[in-house]
This record gives C-alpha cells, structure tokens and sequence, in this order.
C-alpha cells in the first residue's frame, strides 16, 4: 500500500465496477477510507442491484483497507446526501468526492425519446450535482477537500449520444463553477475526460485512439485527490492509455465592433472575413466515420 491518500476519506459514485471500482480501489491502496458508492444498474441504467459496492468494499478490505457501501441512487437528492453522511457517520470526515457513475441510452437526436434523455442527464449531471452539493458544505466547513467530475471527451458532441453529450458539457461547467465558487474555501474541483476500457467504451463505434485502463485513470485521481495536487483547481484532464492531456479554458478567439450597432446585413459583410468560425474537428472524425463506414472498416477516433 501506498501513502498518497493516508488519513484522507474519499467517496466514489458508479465504483462497483469499471473505472469508478479502479478508483475506489486505488485510493484505498494509497492509504484512504472509502465509501464505495454504486446503485448496481446495468449500461442503460435498469436492473438495479446493491451487491457490486459491497463486493469492492470485501475487495478493499481483504486486502487490507476501510471501505463501507452505499447502494443509493445519487441522481436523487437524498442518495447523494447519503453518500456524504455514511463518510461522516462511518470516519467522521470527508476530503474527497469522485463522481464517476453514468449510463448510456444511445438515439439519434430527432428520434430521442424523454425517457432517453432524462435518466441520463439526471445520472451523469444531476448525480454529480447532488453529491457535489452535500460534499462543499462539509469541505467548506473545514476549508479543505478536493472535488471530480467525470466528463468525456464527447462533450465536444456525439452524432447519437446528444443526452450523454450535453450532460458531460454540464459536468465541466458544474466544475468550473465549483472551483471559483468554492477556491476561497480551500476547495478544488476538476474534471478528467477518460478513454479506456469499460463496459460504456465496449460498444464504440470506432478504434478509439491510445485508449488505456481503468487503473490509468485511477492513478490521476488519486494523484489529483491528494495533498501534492491542492493548488490544481477548475482543470479539465484528459488519460488515455500513456496519455494525459490537459484541455483548453474557454475563450474568445476574436471579435468585430460596429459603431451604430448591428444590423443583419452588416453582420453578413463583417462576420465571415472579420470574427470567422472555429473549425470544428469532431465533423471531420464524422467524415472519417461516414466515409469508413461505406467501406465496411471500423474507423479510428
């Protein structure tokens, strides 16, 4: 075991299995007290089941660690609430939240349903939402702590996962809006978009680029969770296999002025050739895809 996280208590959404069960195991291996959060359901969100947290809680402790199960549902209120007061009940503080839990339910955007969007927007956004809420009062308390969210590089878009697509845009903005709201606090807050094996990854479409293991991405949120990363805040991380990146804040590429104002004509002779566009590369991988596609060849991404 190692001493990366020793002393610290961490609760991990989705940790029953895939990355959020690599990261749980990897912070108690560094030395944390885990409260090992998963509500047991299936890809698309069904079936749900209570035994896959309590079997990495019997993982961690056979080897040697602290962990306790929360089988709660934190796409509501209360099961992210949950989460935070089984830390405090069980160890008495909390230091880190890892919100990793998500589902899948694939559609084209002009057939998708509402229940297809809903669930996934409630998992993904409003679940780290709900944890983030409960963990930044207690870390605002005590000053200190260390809040993640898991976005995807498909926050960039997705040609038939709008729903996934547009809640791990959220997850990135929830971020930034924890970092500067809670920075004077002592809370950091970031995000990492991971590409590795899992059972949302099995059914890509494409040869994803450079993709890794569960266990590479663990190694950055442990690394991010402990006392060497306090002073990384509002940072969105890419890890791929040997990979990290780090992405770009947002900002203005350029800008035109009018004295008068606007009028849609003057905006027809100016906009092109004076603020332009940004390219945009996923249409491009879009191509790729559609061009292999009528080839029978499973594109690269």
């Amino acid at each position: 075991m190692g001493n990366f996280l020793t002393g610290k208590v961490v609760a991990v959404t989705g940790a029953g299995r895939g990355i959020g069960r690599a990261v749980a195991l990897a912070a108690a291996a560094e030395g944390a007290r885990v409260v090992v959060n998963d509500h047991g359901v299936a890809v698309d969100g069904a079936s749900p089941t209570s035994e896959v947290a309590d079997a990495v809680v019997k993982e961690i402790e056979s080897a040697g660690g602290e962990a306790v199960a929360v089988a709660d549902d934190i796409s509501a209120m209360a099961g992210g609430r949950r989460v935070v007061d089984t830390a405090l009940a069980a160890y008495g503080r909390l230091d880190g939240a890892v919100c990793v839990a998500g589902i899948l339910r694939e559609r084209m955007l002009f057939n998708m349903t509402e229940d297809e969007w809903d669930p996934v927007l409630a998992t993904h956004l409003k679940g780290t939402f709900t944890v983030f809420r409960a963990a930044s009062a207690v870390m605002r308390a005590r000053r200190s702590g260390t809040l993640i969210g898991f976005t995807s590089g498909n926050h960039q878009g997705s040609v038939s996962q709008a729903n996934y697509s547009a809640a791990k845009g959220g997850v990135i903005s929830l971020v930034r809006s924890a970092a500067l709201g809670l920075h004077k606090y002592g809370v950091t807050a970031n995000a990492v978009a991971p590409v590795a094996r899992t059972r949302m990854s099995a059914n890509v479409p494409v040869e994803l680029d450079g993709i890794g293991e569960p266990e590479d991405v663990a190694a950055l949120v442990v690394y991010l969770l402990s006392d060497r990363a306090r002073e990384i805040t509002g940072q969105v991380y890419t890890v791929a296999g040997p990979k990290i990146a780090v992405w770009a804040q947002p900002r203005e590429l350029r800008a035109a002025y009018a004295d008068g104002g606007w009028t849609p004509e003057r905006i027809a002779r100016f906009l092109p050739g004076s603020v332009g566009v940004d390219p945009m590369p996923m249409l491009e991988q879009v191509a790729e895809m559609e061009r292999a596609a009528a080839k029978g060849e499973r594109p690269n991404a």
